[in-house]
C-alpha cells in the first residue's frame, strides 16, 4: 500500500508536470526544469524537495561535474493505489479518492488535447477496451500483468539508437462495472 504523502506529494500539479518531466528526460536539472515548465526556479527546488521527502525523487550528481547545479531524477516509476487501501482513516480515504479524481482529470485532459490535434498528425494513436469476467484477484493479475508489459515495453527501447522519437503517453483503468 503507498503511503497517503507520497499519492499527495505526486498529485499536486506542478509536482505532476516534474515527474512527467523526469519520466522523459530521466535526468534534469533545476533551471532546466524552471524553463520547460514554464516555472522559477525556487519554486522548482521547493516541490523538487517535497517529492524527494515523499521517496519520488532522488538528487544525483551533475552529469558534468559542475558542483553548482542540481540535478534529479526520479527514484520511482509508478504508483499504484486504491482509496479502499485506506478504509481505515477517512482523511487518508479522502485524499486518495482526491488523487485518483486529479490523476483521472490529468489522464483525460491529455486525450482531449491529442483529440484537438490529432487530424494534423501522422502519427497513429490507439485506443483499445475489453469486457470480462473476472475475480478480485485476476482484476489485480491483470493490473500486474499490464505494468509489466508497459515496463518491458519502455525498456526495450533504445534511445540512442538515432532515430527520433516523440513523447507517448498510455493509460489503463481496470475497474468492475454494473451489469
Amino acid at each position: 500500500m503507498e503511503e497517503i504523502s507520497v499519492i499527495t506529494a505526486v498529485h499536486h500539479p506542478l509536482r505532476r508536470r516534474i515527474v512527467d518531466h523526469l519520466q522523459l528526460h530521466e535526468n534534469a536539472q533545476v533551471g532546466a526544469l524552471a524553463r520547460a515548465l514554464d516555472a522559477q526556479v525556487g519554486s522548482i527546488s521547493h516541490h523538487l524537495r517535497m517529492l524527494q521527502r515523499a521517496g519520488v525523487v532522488e538528487q544525483v550528481d551533475d552529469p558534468t561535474g559542475d558542483r553548482r547545479t542540481s540535478w534529479w531524477r526520479l527514484a520511482r516509476r509508478s504508483l499504484s493505489w486504491s482509496s479502499r487501501d485506506y478504509i481505515d482513516s477517512p482523511a487518508d480515504a479522502y485524499l486518495a479518492r482526491e488523487a485518483q479524481r486529479l490523476n483521472l482529470r490529468h489522464q483525460l485532459e491529455r486525450l482531449q488535447a491529442w483529440n484537438r490535434v490529432s487530424e494534423r498528425c501522422d502519427v497513429e494513436a490507439f485506443s483499445t477496451d475489453a469486457l470480462a469476467w473476472a475475480t478480485p484477484q485476476e482484476l489485480v493479475d491483470l493490473q500486474h500483468r499490464i505494468t509489466a508489459a508497459v515496463d518491458e515495453w519502455r525498456a526495450s527501447i533504445d534511445r540512442m539508437d538515432g532515430r527520433q522519437r516523440i513523447p507517448v503517453f498510455f493509460f489503463a483503468h481496470g475497474f468492475p462495472m454494473e451489469v
